[in-house]
């Protein structure tokens, strides 16, 4: 694996983003109608219950937290699929580069565009709403860690998924998130599932991030095993993933998929 190949995809997306106003301003544009969205819900929940309960920290953070993991994972997608939608596949991959160097500058570029994101977010939610992320301590790095892996991890799925079923499956990518916020326990906590869902949850690291911050904001401690099960969760489903990715490449350059890549689902 060579560095230089890596920065040389990582430079494509740079050009494709610096040349394009439409490719710029969904980097921040999405998170900032989140944040002023579930900002304005926040405080008037506030001004509403007589309880006293803050509820920024627990609706806006986890707002914050779960859009950091969306822009990660569609970090990851959206590189992909700018060479699905250029047919880039076979100019790629009849150089010297590798799948692994491949999916590294697309992880890159994951971590460049999901940084403005966060950055964005960050700004709004505490000089607007007041969010204070002092209370979560360092344990914040972890937190992002976690969701940061596990973004990656389906970021790389989905495209795998797309590259054997063909462009028309990025009607599947979409929904991912959706379809796994009820399982993660974004806004509530996952003693309200059933329990069948509660097993689902136990494989999912963000519950663990979500379970935790929603601790820590009630006062009570932050489980380290919990933490660790999540690394290790998202560690393995990065592993997982990346080899589902190159078994499907070697499956796209073995049945000639790479070369017929069209718009069309290819069985």
């Amino acid at each position: 694996m060579k560095c230089r190949r890596i920065f040389a995809v990582v430079l494509r997306q740079f050009y494709l983003i610096r040349g394009s106003f439409s490719r710029v301003v969904p980097l921040f544009a999405w998170v900032t109608i989140d944040v002023v969205l579930w900002g304005f819900i926040t405080k008037y929940l506030n001004s509403v219950t007589a309880s006293g309960f803050n509820f920024v920290p627990v609706l806006l953070g986890a707002v914050l937290f779960w859009d950091f993991f969306i822009r990660v994972m569609q970090g990851v997608t959206m590189a992909f699929f700018e060479d699905v939608w250029s047919r880039n596949f076979l100019n790629f991959f009849a150089t010297p580069l590798s799948v692994s160097e491949y999916v590294g500058g697309l992880v890159l570029s994951s971590i460049a565009t999901s940084s403005i994101g966060l950055l964005v977010m960050l700004i709004m939610a505490v000089i607007v709403f007041g969010l204070s992320f002092f209370g979560f301590g360092l344990l914040l790095v972890p937190f992002l860690f976690v969701l940061f892996l596990f973004g990656i991890a389906l970021g790389i799925l989905a495209s795998a998924m797309v590259l054997r079923l063909g462009p028309s499956a990025e009607w599947f990518v979409w929904p991912i998130p959706a379809l796994i916020s009820p399982f993660a326990g974004v806004f509530y906590p996952l003693s309200t599932l059933p329990h069948w869902m509660q097993y689902i949850s136990s494989l999912l690291p963000p519950a663990y991030v979500f379970e935790n911050m929603r601790a820590i904001v009630l006062g009570k401690a932050a489980s380290g095993s919990d933490l660790l099960v999540a690394v290790c969760l998202a560690a393995l489903y990065i592993l997982i993933s990346g080899r589902l990715f190159v078994r499907t490449y070697r499956h796209a350059v073995r049945t000639g998929l790479l070369a017929r890549y069209s718009a069309e689902s290819v069985s």
